[in-house]
């Protein structure tokens, strides 16, 4: 590998080259220019500079995606400190956990999170800035109360005529393993762990997404950024690549509910769409699957001569769902129902599954939709290494190790988990289970922290039962879990469809009943689930939507 670039510089040339052009816009708000990033960035610096912040301190942000959460981050970065992304959908007692284990010197909040916080819980806290204004919250030190409220006139006797390009000089970090980023992962399994980032990371992410995407988008190209940008997966591909190429990115600031998202494909109409499992399922369940499941739809797709243009004008209705205009929607962040996934590729639909985590920020495996294999989620990312720790890699399953620039540092004030998850030769040791086909693409079969050992010693993977579960009629989402020695299913049924067909709790207790029989038909002897219980809620969920099982095993 030739040597890494500067991160920060890279950010620098992107908003010199891009100076006039439109960089972030909330969703049916304002838009910064990138010039209006880099005036916004300026101001930050010297709102640091004159606060006391000094290189290598910690800055938390945590509130909904916005322009001026984006411009906090990078500020942050290009100025030489530690941006701690914080999921806004944490509780506030998880917030106060993260800034106080970070040794954050100031937090960024949005407008539901300031009303949550307690400043009290946050002792070593030097101030919390409010995002929408970059006002003050809290000041614990005169330095920084002077630096905000003089912040303009400041400002204007640095740059007395006006701000231009040339002014535009970032911190240069001279080490690619520099730390730039702490994220804690929102983890289905109850412990946040900080996963220290450094810069090369954040590089090697973006110089991957510029190999497969580079000629795809282009300077002006627009993006939706839907996924939380204090998760990696957004981050990196919503946001920071798009930045660095000179794309238009858009914020869905408030919570997007369905319609607000079809109403801002339609009018956008990005170019590239990076989803999670959820909000595709949802889509085809609810908008594709009700117009196609009918006695005469299925007479036509059994017709061969018929059926090759009805696909094509499913895909077409289905492709305009999404905008129209996009190369393919990349799908992550969590296992991709197997019933939704052989219907888009019946169709012909150009969608693609990655493999990441955060401890790779976040990309690992990937193909381009036209290599893609279904079931598959793509083979090593460009940059790096993966295998699967097995002696049959091919028929047995082995855990999924991984090697390469995207790999963390370790867990920040955790050497122990550290040695753990990275050994001596530097694979990171992933803890999901796979197989690898002759082409080198992975197919995971599921967590080892969630196997299932069957009686006689056999490996369950409750992930490959929950795929075929959700495929049942009135299922909306399931998890399977053991109970001594039996497979039990949990289930939150599809309320909404047993409303519009006026079923009753007894009626869906027995569709369940039948939805067993089914289940356990597809099912080998040693994996047969011994029942099925009703759960009326919908269970609780990561911000990235996969069920925090930890709550529920028994």
């Amino acid at each position: 590998m030739d040597k890494i670039p500067s991160f920060n510089k890279l950010v620098e040339k992107s908003i010199i080259e891009h100076w006039d052009i439109d960089a972030l816009t909330d969703y049916r708000g304002s838009t910064l220019q990138y010039h209006d990033v880099a005036r916004k960035i300026e101001k930050l610096h010297i709102l640091f500079e004159n606060s006391g912040v000094v290189k290598g301190d910690k800055i938390a942000l945590c509130g909904r995606n916005s322009a001026n959460w984006a411009v906090a981050f990078l500020a942050t970065l290009t100025y030489g400190a530690v941006a701690v992304p914080i999921l806004h959908e944490f509780t506030a007692e998880q917030i106060h956990n993260i800034v106080n284990h970070s040794d954050a010197k100031l937090l960024f909040v949005g407008d539901v999170v300031a009303t949550q916080v307690d400043a009290a819980k946050m002792p070593y806290l030097e101030g919390i800035i409010y995002i929408p204004d970059y006002s003050l919250v809290e000041s614990r030190t005169d330095k920084l109360t002077f630096a905000r409220e003089n912040l303009n006139k400041m400002f204007g006797q640095k740059y007395p005529k006006y701000f231009r390009k040339e002014h535009v000089h970032y911190y240069e970090e001279l080490d690619p393993d520099e730390l730039a980023v702490i994220n804690y992962t929102s983890g289905t399994t109850g412990f946040s762990k900080g996963v220290m980032l450094p810069y090369r990371a954040l590089w090697s992410n973006a110089d991957f997404a510029e190999h497969v995407l580079g000629d795809k988008l282009h300077q002006g190209s627009p993006v939706i950024s839907i996924l939380p940008m204090a998760h990696m997966y957004g981050m990196a591909f919503e946001f920071i690549y798009e930045f660095l190429k000179g794309c238009h990115v858009y914020y869905l600031t408030r919570l997007p509910g369905p319609a607000m998202i079809a109403e801002a494909f339609n009018k956008i109409r990005p170019e590239i769409i990076i989803a999670v499992p959820l909000v595709i399922e949802k889509i085809i369940r609810k908008k594709v699957f009700p117009k196609i499941q009918n006695n005469r739809m299925r007479m036509l797709l059994h017709m061969p001569v018929i059926s090759k243009k009805v696909k094509e004008k499913i895909c077409e209705q289905v492709s305009n769902a999404f905008g129209g205009k996009f190369y393919e929607v990349i799908i992550g962040g969590a296992a991709f129902n197997q019933e939704i996934e052989s219907f888009l590729k019946s169709i012909d639909f150009r969608y693609t599954v990655g493999y990441g985590a955060t401890e790779c920020a976040p990309i690992i495996c990937y193909a381009d939709y036209h290599t893609f294999v279904k079931g598959s989620c793509g083979r090593a990312a460009y940059h790096m290494k993966v295998r699967v720790d097995s002696p049959d890699p091919e028929n047995v399953s082995g855990e999924i190790l991984c090697k390469g620039p995207n790999v963390m540092l370790g867990y920040y004030k955790n050497e122990e988990a550290t040695k753990k998850a990275i050994d001596k030769d530097g694979w990171w040791h992933t803890g999901d289970l796979g197989i690898m086909d002759g082409d080198g693409n992975i197919f995971i079969k599921g967590r080892s922290k969630t196997m299932l050992l069957g009686s006689n010693g056999q490996n369950i993977y409750p992930e490959e039962i929950e795929d075929k579960l959700n495929s049942l009629a009135f299922v909306s989402e399931s998890l399977v879990i053991q109970d001594g020695n039996k497979i039990i299913g949990i289930v939150h049924p599809d309320y909404d469809e047993a409303k519009n067909l006026r079923f009753s709790d007894d009626d869906i207790s027995k569709v369940m009943n039948q939805n067993l029989v089914q289940l356990n038909a597809m099912l080998p002897s040693y994996s047969r689930v011994a029942k099925l219980q009703i759960l009326k809620e919908e269970f609780q969920k990561t911000p990235k939507k996969s069920i925090k099982r930890y709550l529920y095993q028994k």
